[in-house]
């Protein structure tokens, strides 16, 4: 199969029910994207597909045959600079233990790219805005799929405002 990783293309030989998880870690060695529970509760192997997040752990690889995956590992620049996000994630302490931090910052990441193209969330007031105003419990909602043993949640919560929230409005702000 062929398949695009952060950028890069992969080509491998793989038994077809191999999970995309797998393939990352054991194959390809990419080990940021973390098994948590296996069975897609978690959100600790998010990982955005064409841009979409999904739980890898759940994903056959041979689903994702020509298509582009972004791992943690690909949310820095190609200098080695942290995503905003990231610094965020320092900065707030939105990490404890860090084991569910990669799909988190995933997550995040896809959450974002869902409301800025408008998609809404269960807690969404405005189902005909062009936009979602990304607050606090907009932000909790979209990030609910992600689990943190560790209970870092504030800080989660408030990296990913910093980043996202305040964007989502100076893009409201200059339209």
């Amino acid at each position: 199969m062929n398949i695009t990783i952060n950028g890069r293309a992969v080509e491998a030989t793989i038994d077809p029910r191999m999970s995309l998880l797998d393939l990352l870690r054991d194959h390809v060695g990419l080990t940021g994207t973390k098994k948590g529970c296996n069975q897609g509760a978690c959100g600790a192997c998010t990982v955005l597909a064409d841009g979409e997040r999904i739980n890898s752990c759940l994903a056959l690889a041979v689903q994702y045959e020509g298509r582009s995956i972004t791992t943690v590992e690909g949310l820095s620049s190609a200098s080695g600079d942290l995503h905003p996000l990231q610094r965020a994630f320092i900065e707030h302490d939105g990490f404890q233990c860090g084991y569910c931090t990669p799909g988190q910052l995933v997550s995040a990441v896809g959450m974002a790219g869902e409301a800025e193209r408008g998609l809404p969330s269960v807690v969404t007031a405005d189902l005909s805005a062009e936009t979602v105003r990304l607050d606090r419990d907009e932000l909790r909602e979209r990030m609910s799929g992600n689990l943190c043993r560790c209970g870092a949640y504030n800080g989660i919560i408030e990296a990913v405002a910093e980043t996202f929230a305040n964007a989502s409005e100076s893009k409201r702000e200059a339209a």
